[in-house]
């Protein structure tokens, strides 16, 4: 495998040395005094272009930044008069003039952000940008009377909203909470307001509607969660996605009683991120494709080539010895090239394209700012969840999935933001229920360090007879504390909550240490690096049957996937977890893609799916999208795991 590797990176070399020969880029290196408004001007481009491609500097330039100009040609796809883009599939018999119609803008607006169109002919499948004007007229509102001043001439089309007053933001109001106080949605409140960003400031003022609909717009965060409902959803799925009955959704949220519209904002039980996990039935993709356009796909990987030598094997193996991240990265990419061919077998074209982000955000606005985003499907990547947050935000306005394939942060990218790993949060409340549903009749224990008070107060409230057992002072506990709560007749499951590998070994050798007739099973809300201090045997969790969530289930070496097979043909050696995960959510983009328009249009399923080691349901979360699917995998007696739920 490790010299396939090299040959990946020898490849890639070649590759983007033959790129750069074809395409110019500007860059900009801050001289001292110099400001964003005077380069700006220097370069003929607005200021806001330049914050675009490079979000940092909304903080402040210094000396010897260096800084990625657009082109001036570049502007023209960022009008200020626009304030977002869609992404519209040609269909049979469609016209410039229908298109317009359909969307409310003129057909000069359609060429102007498509400029091919200004000489070829409008085709069935062109995929188009269709510019989403900004429709609400901005009006002047006193802010101490809350009136308006005149409106003036305005374009057919145009919404007035002349019963608007200002709003003050409090502490703890959220963009979903004003939204809901006034009975609007997030996309009304950010038209009404432009300059909101994605933050809220306290102390701003808004514009919101006259009528307020709902008077708890301070609710605090970590009691509840919000979510937009979205076009053509009902109470149906709702209780698919979050097991919410109607009931349960309006005694929350009273004006929902007439029943829900797009864009109503409700408030929901915090369970996670975005919920708790929605379906245990599974959807095979495979069987729905419809769509075989081919599927443009981008893959941003930290290979770094910089540092790969052209000339020296030895360089190059002492870099892969030294680079777990270009490890990753590779595994990662052998995964994503299995998926492709995969999908080809399903009669799927791909267009892959893999460019190399260095690990570096600056190089990620760069590869976004010389590169043609027109036509791209999706993006996967970049791996650091900083720097996908920024491809993002640097592909929002062209609506333009990106899919975080690896870090479990959650991170607030845009409403073009796919989450693909579940969140601690989701996992933890998965954890949760699996123990509310299966603990009746057992005698529970909880032991917690001092670090996790949170987890042992949520688990006392949500198990009142459960025992609780404390630590000493040294962070370690003796046999006979643990023998003090056992129950002699019924199971004893034990519920350790600590990321203290010194701890979490103490317990587990004393729990192996009891007696055979003591039935005792250990539990975790989070299988942190704490169970792999070098002190923990496998066996010892095998004998517990350790049972913890996971975002990941092992494959079946006795009966492996097709996958697992091919790879194993292809490469010599089995797939690891990275190159399991580069197949997985590559594949599963790819098959979304094939059974509808667009990755949007493929997410609200029936159901989750499934692939060789990850799963995936697909949920609104904050702007974004969360994958609200996970496992619980225990130890079993052969040291397999086991997938219980």
């Amino acid at each position: 495998m490790k010299g396939i590797k090299i040959g990946f990176l020898l490849f890639f070399v070649a590759l983007t040395t033959a790129a750069a020969a074809q395409t110019s880029y500007k860059s900009h290196n801050v001289k001292q005094g110099e400001t964003v408004f005077s380069i700006a001007k220097q370069y003929g481009v607005t200021e806001e272009a330049i914050y675009r491609l490079n979000p940092d500097a909304r903080q402040g330039i210094q000396e010897n930044n260096i800084l990625i100009i657009p082109t001036a040609d570049d502007q023209t796809n960022y009008s200020e008069q626009v304030v977002d883009f869609k992404r519209h599939r040609v269909k049979r018999k469609e016209t410039l003039f229908s298109i317009a119609q359909k969307y409310g803008v003129t057909v000069d607006d359609i060429k102007k952000y498509n400029k091919r169109l200004y000489s070829e002919q409008l085709r069935k499948g062109d995929k188009i940008m269709i510019p989403v004007l900004e429709r609400t007229v901005v009006v002047t509102t006193d802010a101490n009377t809350g009136n308006t001043g005149n409106t003036g001439n305005l374009p057919d089309n145009t919404t007035v909203k002349d019963t608007t007053k200002v709003h003050t933001v409090l502490p703890k109001e959220t963009k979903y909470g004003i939204a809901r106080k006034y009975g609007i949605s997030i996309a009304e409140l950010e038209a009404l307001n432009p300059q909101i960003g994605d933050t809220l400031q306290m102390g701003a003022v808004l514009k919101v509607p006259q009528n307020e609909v709902v008077a708890d717009a301070t609710v605090d965060d970590s009691l509840y969660d919000f979510y937009e409902v979205q076009p053509k959803e009902g109470f149906y799925r709702l209780k698919v996605k979050f097991g919410l009955t109607e009931d349960e959704i309006v005694a929350l949220n009273p004006y929902a009683k007439d029943g829900l519209k797009a864009g109503m904002i409700l408030k929901l039980p915090k369970m996670g991120d975005a919920g708790t996990e929605a379906s245990a039935n599974v959807v095979n993709l495979e069987y729905q494709i419809s769509n075989y356009d081919t599927k443009k796909l981008v893959v941003m990987l930290p290979f770094n080539l910089t540092k790969v030598s052209r000339d020296s094997v030895e360089a190059n193996e002492d870099l892969l010895i030294n680079s777990r991240t270009l490890n990753i990265a590779l595994d990662f990419y052998s995964g994503v090239m299995m998926a492709a061919d995969f999908a080809k077998d399903k009669g799927l074209s791909v267009d892959l394209q893999i460019l190399d982000t260095e690990g570096k955000s600056s190089k990620v606005n760069q590869l976004i700012a010389q590169g043609n985003f027109d036509e791209v499907d999706a993006v996967i990547g970049p791996l650091f969840q900083k720097n996908a947050t920024s491809a993002s935000n640097a592909l929002r306005r062209a609506d333009i999935p990106v899919l975080s394939p690896l870090s479990n942060q959650q991170a607030n990218g845009g409403r073009n933001f796919f989450n693909t790993v579940p969140s601690n949060d989701f996992l933890e409340a998965r954890m949760m229920e699996y123990l509310q549903a299966n603990s009746a009749g057992k005698n529970l224990i909880i032991i917690a360090d001092a670090k996790k008070a949170r987890e042992k107060n949520m688990l006392r409230n949500a198990f009142p007879n459960a025992k609780v057992l404390d630590p000493r002072e040294e962070q370690f506990l003796y046999v006979v504390d643990i023998q003090n709560q056992l129950d002699p007749i019924a199971d004893n499951w034990v519920v350790l909550a600590s990321d203290n590998p010194v701890l979490v070994s103490n317990v587990i050798g004393l729990l192996n240490g009891l007696p055979p007739d003591k039935a005792v099973r250990l539990f975790t809300l989070d299988k942190s690096d704490a169970y792999e201090f070098e002190d923990i045997q496998n066996s010892n969790l095998a004998r517990l049957k350790f049972t913890y969530p996971s975002v990941y289930r092992s494959f079946d070496y006795d009966n492996p996937e097709a996958f697992v097979t091919s790879y194993k043909n292809k490469y010599g050696v089995y797939p690891n977890r990275f190159a399991i995960r580069g197949f997985d959510v590559t594949y599963d983009c790819l098959l979304r893609l094939g059974m509808a328009e667009s990755l949007y249009d493929a997410i609200d399923l029936d159901g989750e799916t499934q692939y060789v080691g990850n799963k995936f349901f697909y949920v609104r979360s904050g702007s974004g999208y969360a994958n609200n699917a996970g496992y619980i995998m225990m130890y079993g007696e052969d040291l397999k795991l086991i997938e219980v739920e």
